[in-house]
């Protein structure tokens, strides 16, 4: 019997040194495999990326922008104006407080008692909007130009118009002229009016977009 078994126990043995070698290299071969086609459509996603990329991605930058604040709205105005120089069309949204960039005037006429008092407490064009911290009752905006004018930095209405001028796309959003009680003879000339749908156009086809 002892013999038997240390016959089987042999037989075992090398059955384990050749099937193991062969369980590997079975192993390997189909890792290989695997990892190959892996390989190939990782390859097949990156140029489906590319391509849907080219496709829809165009040299376009949009900026929606929703501050009132002087610093922000400057801070808008040298981005777009930063991107023209880059090459990129741009177009900028405004909408709700970001409106006070675009007005030049203040008008009470036809508007309710509600939209009154927002016409008073908001500032009557772009000249007048206060920073977005120490304001102090438009000391702050004060200073501000002040220390803007000693460093050579352009105005708010100043880049409005280079803007203009580049062709930067101005947009002002009529859901919100509505609900602010802000009128088209408000606000400066060589707009478009539009909606969130106009907004969603242009940032679905550009490579920047911002909200500010």
């Amino acid at each position: 019997m002892k013999s038997v078994e240390g016959s089987s126990e042999v037989n075992d043995a090398a059955l384990r040194a050749w099937l193991e070698p062969w369980i590997d290299a079975r192993v390997a071969a189909k890792v290989n495999e695997l990892k190959a086609e892996l390989r190939a459509e990782l390859r097949d996603e990156e140029r489906r990326q590319e391509a849907t990329s080219s496709a829809t991605l165009g040299e376009h930058a949009s900026i929606l922008v929703f501050s009132g604040d002087v610093d922000r709205l400057l801070s808008a105005f040298i981005v777009a104006n930063g991107a023209v120089a880059m090459g990129l069309e741009v177009s900028m949204y405004f909408t709700f407080w970001g409106l006070t960039a675009l007005k030049k005037e203040r008008r009470f006429t036809g508007k309710s008692a509600a939209q009154r008092l927002l016409t008073a407490m908001l500032p009557r064009d772009a000249a007048h909007a206060g920073p977005s911290r120490f304001n102090f009752l438009g000391l702050g905006r004060r200073m501000l130009q002040g220390m803007m004018r000693a460093n050579r930095v352009e105005s708010l209405p100043d880049l409005v118009s280079l803007a203009r001028e580049q062709g930067v796309r101005l947009v002002a959003c009529q859901m919100a002229m509505g609900v602010m009680g802000i009128s088209k003879e408000e606000l400066i000339e060589g707009l478009e009016f539009g909606g969130a749908v106009t907004y969603l156009g242009d940032a679905a086809r550009s490579k920047v977009t911002l909200f500010i």
